[in-house]
């Protein structure tokens, strides 16, 4: 998880200021099996792995990529989004990116990983990380997500992970024919 916290404590300083000692913002989160990275160009051909798998995109905002070019657009603007308006990460397990956590568009929250990888636990370690990188680094006060209310396994992860519901909306996605409604959910900074 992050120490990042922990040692500006102890140096008695922000957590901005010893980024800006250190650099600039943090580019990497490190988690027991994880690593969260910016992405890089490279990452659009095993990203599309995950973004062109009808199982990972069944509640996403846009349907399956059916070519490997829609998967690059989407990485080049992770790479390019604002600093002040995004937070996003690769997630990268043994050395491959098999997902992505963070926030598109501060404070929303969004997250996916690979189908095959669920059931381990790896979507909560990656957001668990980039909550406290929320609260710790951006000095987010709160963080929202928007699921699809059949996305029964996104929001018992958010409830477990401390997001309470808000309301719920109906009609709030077209993805491809089909017309889709959101919960909404918070999580404020304790």
């Amino acid at each position: 998880m992050l120490r990042l916290a922990a040692t500006a404590a102890k140096l008695g300083v922000t957590e901005p200021a010893l980024e800006a000692a250190l650099g600039g913002p943090m580019t990497e989160i490190r988690t027991a099996r994880l690593l969260l990275r910016r992405a890089r160009l490279e990452d659009a051909e095993p990203l599309h792995d995950v973004f062109g798998d009808t199982r990972a995109m069944r509640y996403w905002s846009t349907p399956p990529h059916a070519a490997l070019e829609q998967t690059r657009r989407f990485v080049e603007e992770m790479v390019e989004a604002p600093e002040e308006i995004s937070d996003d990460f690769v997630i990268e397990l043994d050395g491959r990116p098999v997902g992505k956590a963070g926030c598109w568009r501060l404070p929303e929250v969004g997250y996916i990983l690979h189908p095959d990888l669920w059931g381990r636990g790896l979507a909560r370690e990656a957001l668990e990380a980039v909550v406290e990188r929320m609260f710790a680094v951006r000095g987010q006060h709160a963080l929202t997500a928007d699921v699809d209310p059949r996305n029964e396994r996104s929001l018992t992860l958010l409830l477990r992970l401390g997001f309470h519901e808000t309301h719920r909306a109906a009609r709030t996605w077209r993805v491809g024919d089909e017309w889709c409604d959101s919960v909404y959910l918070r999580l404020d900074r304790s």
